[in-house]
Order: C-alpha cells, then sequence, then structure tokens
C-alpha cells in the first residue's frame, strides 16, 4: 500500500533517497505486471516541484516507479500558474498528501538570476521570465546578508515553499486541514543526498538540516 499521510510519504522518500545515496536501490514498481497495474489509474504518494536539471531526475533520487510521483519540473522550480495547478490536481483530485520542492546546489536558473540582479540585465526571450522568478529569492538573500551560493539556492526553495501557500488557496485549506504537508528539499549534485531546509506545516515532525557553514576568508582572518 503506498503512504496515505505525509508522514508516511515523507519517510518512504527520504527512505529511497538512503537506498539511491548507499548504492543499493530497489527499483521498486518499474516491472510489467505493476506497469499494467497502474495502466488504469494513479495515486502518487507525493508531488515533486523541481528544477529541470537533467541531474535532478526524481524517480531515480528517491528510488521509485510508476504511479509513485507526480513530478512537475521548471528551471529553478519556478511557480507559475501552470505549476500550481498542477499541485493542486495532484493534491485534491488525485489525493497526493505531500508537495516536495526540489532544489539542488549550483543551479544554473538561480547563477543566472544573481548575474542579472548584479548587473542590472536580463536574459533575451523567455529565460527571462525564469530569472525574474527567482529574482525575489535573490534581494531576500541580500537583506539578509547571505552571499553563498548554496545558501541563496536554500533560500530559494524556502521562498517556493512559502509561495505555493501564498498564491494558492486551496493549498494552504490542505495544509491548514492536515491533509497536506509541504517540504523543501535541496539536493546535492555530487552526494547524491536530499537534505530538508524549509516545512509547511512546521510544526510537522520533521527536522530541517542546516546547510554547511560556508569556509571562512582567509583574507579576513584577524
Amino acid at each position: 500500500m503506498p503512504p496515505t499521510t505525509p508522514e508516511q510519504a515523507l519517510a518512504e522518500l527520504q527512505a529511497g533517497n538512503r537506498r539511491f545515496v548507499t548504492g543499493v536501490p530497489r527499483h521498486p514498481n518499474q516491472d510489467a505486471g505493476h506497469r499494467a497495474a497502474v495502466a488504469d489509474g494513479q495515486h502518487p504518494f507525493a508531488v515533486i516541484v523541481g528544477c529541470s536539471d537533467s541531474r535532478l531526475a526524481a524517480e531515480i533520487i528517491f528510488d521509485r516507479g510508476l504511479g509513485d510521483l507526480f513530478v512537475v519540473r521548471t528551471a529553478g522550480h519556478t511557480a507559475g500558474p501552470e505549476v500550481l495547478g498542477s499541485v493542486e490536481y495532484a493534491v485534491t483530485v488525485l489525493g497526493t498528501p505531500l508537495v516536495v520542492v526540489l532544489g539542488h546546489d549550483s543551479c544554473g536558473a538561480v547563477q543566472a538570476a544573481r548575474e542579472a540582479v548584479r548587473t542590472g540585465t536580463s536574459p533575451a526571450g523567455h529565460l527571462g521570465a525564469v530569472v525574474d522568478a527567482v529574482a525575489p529569492s535573490l534581494l531576500r538573500a541580500g537583506r539578509d546578508g547571505v552571499e553563498d551560493l548554496d545558501a541563496i539556492i536554500d533560500i530559494h526553495i524556502a521562498q517556493t515553499v512559502e509561495a505555493l501557500v501564498a498564491r494558492s488557496a486551496v493549498l494552504a485549506e490542505r495544509v491548514d486541514a492536515g491533509a497536506c504537508t509541504i517540504v523543501g528539499m535541496a539536493y546535492r549534485l555530487s552526494a547524491g543526498e536530499a537534505r530538508i531546509v524549509a516545512q509547511i506545516p512546521a510544526t510537522a515532525p520533521v527536522t530541517p538540516v542546516p546547510a554547511p557553514a560556508a569556509p571562512a576568508d582567509p583574507a579576513l582572518a584577524g
């Protein structure tokens, strides 16, 4: 049986990620029999709002299979109307109890937005829309005095988590009712580990793991 509560769903994702990190994946629900079983309907236990980066394949990272995850991916995991509608569909129609915002270190979208903010310019074409969507996270990081790229990415993940609830009354109602939890995770490309950096509601039995501190600049040492 698939997980039916936010806590069970998160535990299942974390267990799959541990298997992936340690090199002992089970590849569940990827056989022909399960393919036939889910052909007539789906009941995913988690929504993944992830970055489009080719190294961030959710089913691999969390060691899951067909019908397990409802995945929505955009560059920089930006959350426009189509993304919000897709998440609302999974949570309300499919009854999915967990939403995960999945970002990663060295994110190109965040780097592009950082450069745009620094120079006061914006990329041509529709890439400018991605940069515009990420820019508020850069401004928030600036107000907090955060300059390390990976720490900025953690802020952007948290900002996306908050935006999902702020922009969707449907999701806010499901969260308030205890039917859904929204978690932000930061994925390390080389290590393969996805750690929690944000969550709503904050009272959920999940403890965010802080990002490692940036090394001190020797030039600033006393």
